[in-house]
């Protein structure tokens, strides 16, 4: 693709109908942006700073979402590639960023659980509910291949991250409860994090240079398009995706802060945990363009895409989101944040990931297999809302 400001072929734009475009439905939520920051500087009530700064963080995950897409097109396969899984779940790394500066480890915790169910469970239920009965197919199909590489790196990602919570089930003081803050734990299980957290991330970088290089042709779902259109890029210039970029990081650190300072008087004043906020409502903001993106492909009965964007984004999430928060708790906030997650979190994991791997074995989908993947969704949803 050719660096310039001319639109290519077949791309959307900016244009009058943009917003009414399935593209463009963040972009309506832009006003929230300065609402939820007019509503800070006038000291309303936290629960209104809260849902406005929670709207707010949408439009600009999805800019920086597409200005990271419109610079890896033009950085070839293998840069593009890094970009796109580095800055893939850049906003809800820089909400959580904002929760450790501020002490918020369960509330951190609780959302990095919340992005995994999210993607496998609710993601993947919404793209296979849609793709089945929007699009009008009985069977939609996928490579097995692919996906099954992807859940069992998430599933041995997801048996890592659990351990040092069973170390200090087993050895310690115990599970923490439901909005317990632990203030501290024991040296031992916080050494234990740090070292599955390098593990994770060693492991994250082998799986890089096995999708981006050495297997690459599994994980390219783009190869399948034949009409020569790409509707995900625009044609942005390097010079305006760079910028674009730049205004989204920044945009998206005004809003996370927003956001995660009025999280605990909200928690107050509506009568929601802060684990529950954490788990559903930050994982789910964070992510909804992406969120979007996967159902809409599915419908255009592209599950390959979809799948690899709903296992991937959690596998993402365990293998570096995580262990990269845990390192830098060591830095950040008053103090470090070993990867010990509450009963509810471990037992949620578990389920959801076999769940996924199940679904996913056998290469193919259906609207049934959609709708049972949400009502697991909502069943664990229900019991954390009650926790």
């Amino acid at each position: 693709m050719e660096a310039g400001n001319a639109q290519r072929p077949g791309s959307p734009s900016f244009g009058p109908g943009f917003l009414t475009t399935p593209n463009g439905w963040p972009y309506l939520l832009a006003p929230f942006i300065p609402i939820a920051i007019a509503l800070k500087l006038l000291d309303a009530s936290a629960g209104l700073i809260f849902f406005s700064a929670a709207l707010g963080v949408i439009p600009t995950a999805a800019l920086m979402g597409r200005a990271t897409e419109e610079v890896a097109a033009q950085s070839g396969p293998g840069i593009g590639g890094l970009l796109n899984v580095t800055f893939g779940n850049a906003p809800e790394l820089i909400i959580a960023l904002f929760a450790l500066e501020k002490g918020l480890h369960e509330v951190v915790k609780a959302s990095i659980i919340g992005s995994i169910l999210g993607n496998i469970l609710l993601v993947m239920g919404a793209a296979m509910l849609a793709g089945g009965l929007v699009g009008g197919r009985k069977v939609q199909r996928f490579d097995r291949t692919a996906a099954n590489v992807q859940s069992l790196m998430l599933i041995l990602a997801v048996a890592a991250l659990v351990m040092p919570a069973i170390f200090e089930l087993v050895e310690g003081q115990g599970l923490p409860g439901v909005n317990q803050e632990r203030v501290s734990f024991d040296s031992t299980v916080e050494h234990l994090s740090i070292a599955v957290a390098i593990v994770l991330i060693i492991t994250y970088a082998a799986g890089l240079v096995f999708s981006l290089k050495t297997h690459r042709e599994l994980f390219n779902p783009h190869s399948d398009d034949e009409d020569g259109e790409d509707d995900d890029i625009w044609g942005w210039s390097m010079r305006t995706s760079v910028i674009a970029l730049a205004l989204a990081g920044v945009a998206v650190g005004v809003m996370s802060e927003i956001l995660v300072g009025s999280i605990e008087e909200t928690s107050h004043s509506i009568g929601l945990s802060e684990f529950f906020i954490g788990v559903i409502v930050v994982a789910i903001v964070g992510n909804a363009a992406e969120h979007w993106v996967a159902v809409l492909v599915a419908v255009k009965d592209k599950m390959d895409l979809s799948v690899n964007i709903a296992i991937g984004s959690s596998a993402q999430v365990a293998m570096f989101v995580a262990p990269v928060l845990v390192l830098l708790s060591f830095v950040v906030g008053p103090g470090p944040m070993p990867l010990v997650f509450n009963g509810f979190e471990v037992a949620a994991i578990f389920l959801a990931v076999l769940v996924a791997n199940q679904v996913t074995n056998e290469g193919e989908s259906t609207w049934f297999e959609g709708v049972q993947l949400l009502a697991l969704y909502v069943i664990l949803g229900l019991t954390f809302y009650f926790a």
